[in-house]
């Protein structure tokens, strides 16, 4: 089942799902999503609106989930025993929570928040205040610092880089660290700007990292790795998948907890 912790269209807890509850995280590989059929487009009317329905199969999923994009169009993921005909009427079953979701996105609307002086913002799961550096054009935040163009502009796109070569260099660390300490070989650990999930792991034994952890706490970063690293054994999220995260990291359910409350402030 693919990482579902979404930046694009994030699953508030309480979105429809046919099954068992929400599982975070992924493996790549097989099982990839695609969608069920190219260049078609359902609608749905919920309210007053008409929106667009996406369907899309997922060989691994084993239920149908439902989403709001941010685009304002729904989509629903199909088990690989599933039916387009029962994906939509899933969706349809599901009306007033898509209704509620997109009085929730009217309120709420997306776009980044532009950081400038004065602006706190996570770094490894503390909040750090920008501020202005000893030199010039230089701006700190926490222990960094970063060269910007001038400073009275918005610091995201430069933060944010620095931010991506920190975690290129402290993620790549931990992932060998931790692989080491439990026995584990990894080929290759990239970290990537991933919009749609935190971590995944390839049967090739590639550890892909989204760069946004080095925003979290320690121990989440450390969870993210090492429920990637449970992927070299169980390349699922069966139970026997389960046992093996919880023997690697006993303390899981606090990080879940900690993204579960957090991640959106996460970039």
């Amino acid at each position: 089942m693919q990482f579902e912790f979404r930046f694009e269209t994030t699953r508030p807890a309480d979105a429809p799902i046919a099954g068992r509850g929400f599982v975070p995280l992924c493996q790549e590989g097989r099982g990839s999503t695609r969608q069920s059929e190219a260049g078609k487009r359902d609608w749905l009317q919920v309210g007053a609106r008409r929106i667009p329905l996406q369907t899309v199969r997922h060989r691994r999923a084993r239920r149908y989930v439902l989403r709001l994009n941010r685009d304002g169009a729904a989509r629903v993921t199909i088990p690989r025993s599933g039916s387009i005909a029962e994906a939509k009427r899933f969706a349809t079953r599901n009306i007033s929570w898509l209704e509620k979701q997109l009085l929730r996105q009217a309120s709420h609307p997306p776009g980044a928040k532009p950081w400038r002086l004065g602006t706190e913002i996570l770094f490894r799961g503390e909040n750090v205040r920008i501020e202005v550096g000893v030199a010039p054009n230089i701006i700190r935040f926490g222990s960094e610092s970063a060269r910007v163009s001038e400073l009275a502009g918005d610091f995201r796109p430069a933060i944010e880089r620095h931010l991506w070569r920190v975690a290129s260099r402290e993620l790549a660390t931990r992932v060998t660290e931790l692989a080491t300490t439990h026995g584990f070989v990894v080929n290759r650990v990239t970290i990537r700007n991933q919009r749609s999930r935190w971590g995944s792991c390839s049967r090739k034994a590639t550890i892909s990292l989204n760069w946004r952890l080095i925003q979290a706490p320690p121990f989440v970063c450390d969870y993210i790795i090492l429920h990637e690293l449970a992927h070299l054994k169980e390349m699922n999220h069966s139970r026997r998948f389960w046992r093996e995260v919880a023997r690697l990291c006993p303390g899981f359910a606090d990080a879940e907890r900690w993204l579960k409350k957090k991640s959106e402030l996460l970039a």
